[in-house]
């Protein structure tokens, strides 16, 4: 009778391993790095759990700002983190190679020179990195972010450091078909962008000029929204991207539980006149707030601002904002690559 259990025990370790697997994501992104170990149950079915995701803050994209191009430097540095933490998964997670993926984001790939980036990953781990475009980002984004049932009557919208990308979905012909829409404005590029305005460098001079920038910001995003008039439309709208973390977290002061969470216009526009007017308020609750601590840690005063300037932005310019539904979308950190790994993993073909 015990040999009996103990087969029936080693045969369900056996089916178990046959089947989970783990899948290491290394994406790199305009104001950092960002890793993620998946232990998959089954590819047919979606069921995963994310194991370890971590981040390290190395910018890569302020050189886009200045003159279009990646700094050597920061692609010296970005090829360093990911060598190091591709030789983690390979070493302490046992990921396999081949399942490993190393991609850049849409944000990075604004740059004219990422060929230089794609030579130096080569170089270092032998692997080819793909530059993801922001109409598969997004399409990616959509599908981790929202809701299944809630697909066809939302947006999303991710602020990232590069751009902002987001988009939605419309059933045609029994399909349902993904609408991109974007803006060449993220979180480091403003920030570069109105810092070249400054002389003095001060936070008061950067809020000034970053004022002054505002009615052009609003085109940029009112023709983001106009060159797909249904995105307007939609009686949903999820956020996602750094900014809306660091506005959910700083707002809250604690790291959001579920997946989707609403939150409210008028605290959007709260929390950007705080980290214009106020910003010790931060300051002094992240000294005993450790989720307010990772926010400070990956934004400077500067960036908040800009980051909050561009969420508000991006919403306001939406006809009849205050009576639609916003959403904090928590994965939205991994969501794309989740999926991006997913599809790689059952090997279906990426369309950009």
């Amino acid at each position: 009778m015990k040999e009996k259990i103990y087969i029936l025990i080693a045969c369900f370790i056996l089916s178990y391993s046959a089947q989970a697997q783990l899948y290491g994501g290394i994406e790199i992104g305009s104001k950092g790095i960002k890793m993620t170990v998946l232990d998959v149950e089954n590819l047919k079915r979606n069921t995963y759990d994310v194991k370890e995701f971590w981040t390290e803050n190395v910018g890569i994209a302020a050189g886009i700002g200045i003159d279009g191009a990646l700094l050597q430097e920061d692609i010296d540095k970005a090829g360093a983190v990911v060598y190091n933490n591709y030789k983690k998964m390979l070493s302490e997670y046992r990921i396999e190679d081949k399942n490993i993926f190393i991609v850049a984001s849409s944000g990075v790939g604004l740059a004219n020179n990422t060929n230089d980036l794609v030579a130096k990953i080569k170089e270092l781990t032998n692997k080819k990195i793909e530059i993801i475009s922001s109409s598969l980002e997004a399409k990616l984004l959509l599908r981790g972010c929202i809701p299944p049932k809630n697909y066809l009557s939302s947006v999303i919208i991710d602020i990232g450091g590069g751009n902002t990308k987001g988009g939605y979905a419309k059933e045609i012909n029994g399909s349902s078909v993904f609408f991109p829409i974007s803006c060449d404005l993220g979180t480091v590029t403003l920030t570069e962008l109105i810092n070249k305005k400054c002389k003095q460098k001060t936070i008061f001079e950067f809020s000034e000029n970053l004022f002054d920038y505002l009615p052009s910001m609003r085109e940029s995003f009112k023709k983001m929204y106009i060159s797909r008039p249904e995105s307007q439309e939609k009686s949903n709208v999820y956020i996602s991207g750094g900014a809306a973390w660091a506005f959910y977290t700083l707002s809250t002061g604690v790291k959001a539980e579920e997946n989707f969470t609403q939150v409210q216009y008028d605290d959007i526009l709260a929390i950007r006149t705080i980290a214009e007017n106020n910003y010790q308020r931060f300051v002094t609750g992240a000294e005993s707030n450790v989720e307010m601590q990772k926010v400070l840690k990956t934004y400077q005063q500067k960036s908040l601002i800009a980051a909050f300037n561009l969420l508000e932005t991006s919403l306001e310019v939406i006809p009849n904002i205050q009576n639609k539904k916003i959403y904090f979308a928590k994965q939205g950190q991994i969501a794309w690559l989740v999926s991006y790994v997913f599809d790689n993993a059952k090997g279906v073909k990426q369309i950009n």
